[in-house]
């Protein structure tokens, strides 16, 4: 039996922002547009997704009088990162699974 995927990460976008995350303890906006190639507008929409979801934080402040985003994932983030990668694995799995048999 298949286990569920979350749907909030089957997104492209979000799941690029969520395995960049994952690794590091923050990363600023502008990491995350080079990483993933998204748009701006795109990329922003993601984000705020994925914070309204609660699996990662986002803080806006200032440096040298420009806005800085940066965004950190969170414990419950991190949760649902690792359960759905384990998921994709069972996938895999069970393909190799049904080829042998």
């Amino acid at each position: 039996m298949f286990k569920e995927l979350d749907p909030l990460l089957h997104s492209q976008l979000r799941l690029q922002v969520m395995s960049l995350l994952v690794g590091v303890e923050s990363a600023e906006f502008t990491y995350l547009l080079e990483e993933t190639g998204a748009t701006r507008g795109n990329l922003s929409v993601q984000i705020t997704k994925l914070k309204d979801a609660g699996y990662i934080n986002v803080n806006k402040s200032f440096r040298n009088n420009y806005p800085l985003t940066t965004c950190k994932i969170t414990p419950k983030g991190v949760e649902v990162f690792e359960k759905y990668v384990e998921a994709l694995q069972d996938y895999l799995n069970m393909d190799k699974k049904s080829s042998t048999q």
